[in-house]
């Protein structure tokens, strides 16, 4: 797939963050993109600047995954939806907090990469599932966040598998972004959280991570995935501003 030019692309959670950067980056490559999420006003707004399709709902609703994907048959699929973990230590946590990035990005994850192996998708079409560095090293004020991007990654290992086992040709794989990028509301929150448990500024906090890595990099990182060969065979890839895409696998 060196070419997104005329390729059908769903995209959940397009209409913020990391989501709508990527979302950007397939339409500025000529892709026809269907955008997935629960905002209305940010799904019109979306649809009107960049002529995107667009579908309201809960991701992790199966319903909504199967008729999705059964409709639009999708080429390109991205699930980078993601609820606001709930911020604070462990013995501060709520149930319904800690949960909240299980119960929403892995039932979501779960659902479409189900209905995608099902249907099956066409030969030669990709998957990309959002994880993060939080999966590699842990997220001590995310509740249940860290173990849930991990479980997103081991699905995208998991439905590779499959995939190869029933010969459908459809690679899946998982985007690992290894730094809190402040530029997206979660990601403030979190920066502004761990820099004050630190004692130091959100800029200082940040400035840790080395280089920044905003969001329309992180769209044309995606771009970069999906389009050169030599990225084809990897299961998960990290980015991060100062080092580029990275194989994670091994």
């Amino acid at each position: 797939m060196q070419s997104l030019r005329g390729q059908k692309a769903v995209v959940t959670g397009g209409n913020r963050g990391l989501g709508l950067a990527m979302v950007e980056s397939l339409v500025a490559r000529g892709a026809l993109v269907t955008v997935v999420g629960r905002d209305a006003e940010r799904l019109k707004e979306v649809s009107s600047r960049l002529g995107v399709d667009v579908v309201r709902g809960d991701v992790a609703d199966e319903a909504l995954a199967k008729s999705v994907i059964g409709d639009i048959r999708p080429t390109l699929l991205l699930l980078n939806a993601g609820a606001a973990p709930g911020l604070g230590p462990l013995h501060e946590q709520t149930w319904e907090g800690f949960s909240r990035s299980w119960n929403n990005d892995v039932k979501a994850g779960f659902h479409w990469l189900q209905h995608a192996l099902r249907l099956p998708l066409a030969k030669g079409s990709r998957v990309l599932l959002s994880s993060s560095g939080a999966a590699v090293n842990g997220s001590p004020l995310s509740g249940g966040y860290a173990g849930a991007k991990r479980m997103v990654w081991l699905m995208a290992q998991y439905a590779s598998g499959v995939s190869q086992e029933l010969g459908l040709g459809i690679t899946v794989q998982a985007l690992v972004p290894r730094q809190i990028i402040g530029d997206t509301e979660h990601g403030r929150l979190a920066a502004e959280a761990y820099a004050q448990r630190k004692g130091v500024s959100v800029s200082e906090f940040l400035a840790g991570f080395g280089a920044p890595m905003p969001p329309k990099q992180v769209g044309e990182h995606v771009v970069t995935l999906l389009t050169d060969p030599k990225y084809e065979q990897g299961i998960a890839y990290g980015v991060k501003g100062d080092s580029g895409i990275v194989l994670l696998d091994g």
